[in-house]
């Protein structure tokens, strides 16, 4: 089956980042700086890059400062000029000019999938991506561009994956498939946050999908789960009984800036390839006596 290029986005960002609380009380989740730009921006780079020209962003209570960051910002960039700091102008001004941005309201987070299904009237019929806002990936090759040409060879759902350690699956979508050919898998089953010892792989999904718009009926036919959430990983569940489902190990490290640990070391990581930087934080790291 032929399908359409990709070049829309869901972003869905209406969580509300309680593995943070106190610092996302007030403050988006997204918006935590990592080293000079918030999460957020990260994400949004990898899909544009990746040649997304429209992203529909998923907010909730109290994300006003994301859709704010991606506006213009008269006050700031006329001072900015009056000042003549013309490249931090051009920064600012390129975040506003990245893409467009449709903004839907989540009333309740009622979980990922629910999530995805309030873009079904932006999306239509096309196929389209799906990136999680703290999961930061530093690859050559954008995380989602790989993705896109596997799109090209096999042109259904895809899953982004990654090995994870037998003891810690219990954090993860776990799948069970069939590898295809180097890094491509055909998906036989998912598995949410699966104990170790019943984990069918060492397998995990991470936060990028390319979605058919069938997923669309396919969460509208999934019953919410604990909570009332609608699981995305159940509405693919369903999707897979009607076409195939292929998972995909891209090259690149990933970093789940949604926790703690994870955000700390996103941030020396990216901290050190700072060019501004980056050698004089490698040499107040060499000299710590840890």
């Amino acid at each position: 089956m032929e399908r359409k290029a990709i070049t829309k986005a869901v972003f869905p960002a209406a969580g509300l980042g309680t593995r943070f609380l106190p610092a996302t009380k007030a403050s988006p989740k997204e918006m935590l700086p990592l080293v000079d730009k918030p999460l957020i921006q990260y994400v949004v780079e990898e899909a544009v890059a990746s040649g997304i020209d429209e992203i529909v962003l998923i907010t909730g209570r109290g994300k006003r400062a994301i859709e704010d960051h991606f506006d213009v910002a008269f006050e700031l960039e006329e001072d900015l000029k009056a000042k003549g700091k013309h490249k931090l102008l051009s920064q600012v001004q390129r975040i506003a000019d990245m893409v467009t941005f449709c903004y839907i309201r989540q009333k309740k987070a009622l979980g990922l999938g629910h999530a995805v299904l309030t873009a079904k009237r932006v999306i239509g019929d096309d196929p389209f991506a799906v990136l999680l806002g703290d999961d930061i990936i530093d690859a050559k090759t954008p995380a989602l561009k790989q993705m896109m040409n596997v799109f090209q060879r096999y042109p259904s759902t895809i899953l982004a994956i990654q090995k994870v350690p037998k003891s810690q699956t219990q954090n993860y979508g776990i799948i069970d498939a069939k590898k295809i050919e180097e890094g491509v898998y055909l998906v036989k089953d998912l598995v949410e946050k699966p104990s170790p010892k019943d984990a069918p792989s060492d397998l995990a999904i991470i936060g990028r999908y390319i979605l058919t718009p069938e997923i669309f009926t396919a969460l509208e036919q999934t019953k919410p789960g604990k909570g009332g959430e609608i699981q995305l990983t159940d509405g693919l569940k369903l999707l897979m009984e009607k076409e195939p489902i292929y998972a995909f190990e891209f090259e690149g490290v990933r970093h789940d800036a949604g926790d703690k640990l994870g955000f700390l070391k996103a941030t020396v990581q990216f901290g050190l390839k700072n060019q501004e930087f980056g050698h004089e934080f490698r040499d107040y790291l060499k000299k710590l006596k840890l």
